[in-house]
């Protein structure tokens, strides 16, 4: 079975974003432009959620695929790369969430 990194994934995407394969559906999203791609990160964000109420591992992986894929194809077009989401996060390693509302973690 082949793997693919989300790096790979993105790379993926912006060399067809830069490099355009014409027919293909990365193209065809680049082409309809901002609104349909959005659509699709939100249809796909509704379809893993309802996998998960399904409880169905092979439908919430399947979903989630999906979902990745149109997540990388907005930042790649809006320009945002993914080292800068991979920044984001490590600027968040060991924070403690500023939410009020939530109750404290009990120690054991």
């Amino acid at each position: 079975m082949n793997k693919q990194t989300l790096e790979e994934l993105y790379e993926m995407v912006a060399k067809r974003k830069a490099t355009p394969v014409k027919g293909s559906y990365t193209d065809y999203l680049f082409t309809k432009g901002i609104d349909k791609i959005l659509k699709k990160v939100g249809e796909e964000t509704t379809e893993v959620i309802v996998a998960a109420k399904n409880n169905d591992p092979k439908e919430l992986q399947y979903e989630t695929a999906d979902m990745l894929y149109h997540l990388m194809v907005l930042l790649v077009q809006q320009g945002v790369s993914f080292d800068a989401i991979k920044a984001e996060l490590g600027s968040r390693v060991g924070q403690m969430s500023q939410f009020k509302d939530r109750a404290p973690i009990k120690k054991l």
